[in-house]
């Protein structure tokens, strides 16, 4: 455990708890968290190590939703885990590039991507809130692979931010899902990446399990009431805390491309 205050480990484990409970609506979880633990460690705690701890503490919530919404939600796991494979995939060839790539570049695309996404959110008041009236298409569910899986896969290796965001989006466009089950494949996709992830950071040794333990407590806590409330409200809450989550995104892309 880092030499941190009981008071700073107080504000860490409610972050957690917010940050599942966001991540289970609607992903983007870790614009809350990896901040919070940036600033919480020790001044000259390598990045890695909350890089390593913030993928130990949201596997466990992601986890905790994917469960909750899969008792309850209309989720296609055999097509989800195919999804979360080749995201998988995605994610490593995104490490192996970002080390010698400029984010910097990528960062302002991406905001114009968000706020072009936004817009249509808004401008399209039914999207997301119903479900495809027939089976889908093996061809719909190879471009969600290709796109959701490998696309978004290899954006979360390389950059990051907003991942379970793209994902909610990409399954909801493509293959005609409603908001709601499409966060619940999302969290079984993120399963996956997260877990490739935790992997090479454990081998680094850049993972503070013991604050990774009692983070995960409250991170699954938050995960699984956020998969409950968004359960309960529908799509239409999802939808809101969607447009929120965007915006955040887009704001936190824009300070650190402009203002840190």
């Amino acid at each position: 455990m880092p030499d941190i205050s009981l008071t700073m480990i107080a504000l860490l484990c409610l972050a957690a708890l917010a940050a599942g409970w966001i991540d289970a609506v609607v992903g983007g979880g870790g614009l809350l968290l990896l901040p919070v633990l940036l600033l919480g460690l020790p001044a000259n705690t390598p990045a890695a190590h909350a890089l390593g701890t913030n993928k130990a503490v949201a596997i466990v919530g992601t986890t905790g939703a994917a469960v909750t919404y899969a008792r309850k939600a209309p989720v296609d796991v055999r097509t989800a885990v195919r999804i979360g494979l080749a995201a998988l995939a995605g994610s490593s060839a995104g490490a192996f590039f970002a080390a010698g790539m400029s984010t910097d570049v990528l960062k302002p695309v991406i905001m114009v991507v968000l706020l072009g996404v936004a817009a249509f959110v808004i401008l399209r008041p039914a999207f997301g809130t119903a479900p495809a009236t027939g089976p889908v298409s093996r061809r719909r569910i190879l471009a969600a692979i290709g796109l959701a899986g490998l696309g978004i896969g290899f954006y979360d290796g390389l950059i990051g931010p907003g991942t379970g965001t793209f994902l909610v989006l990409a399954l909801t466009a493509v293959l005609h899902l409603d908001l709601v089950t499409a966060s619940a494949t999302a969290k079984i996709v993120n399963c996956c990446t997260n877990a490739g992830a935790l992997a090479t950071f454990a081998w680094q040794g850049a993972v503070l399990w013991q604050l990774a333990a009692l983070m995960a407590v409250f991170n699954l806590a938050g995960g699984t009431l956020g998969a409950h409330t968004a359960l309960k409200k529908g799509s239409g809450f999802v939808r809101v805390v969607l447009l929120t989550v965007v915006f955040a995104l887009v704001a936190n892309l824009a300070y650190e491309q402009w203002l840190a």
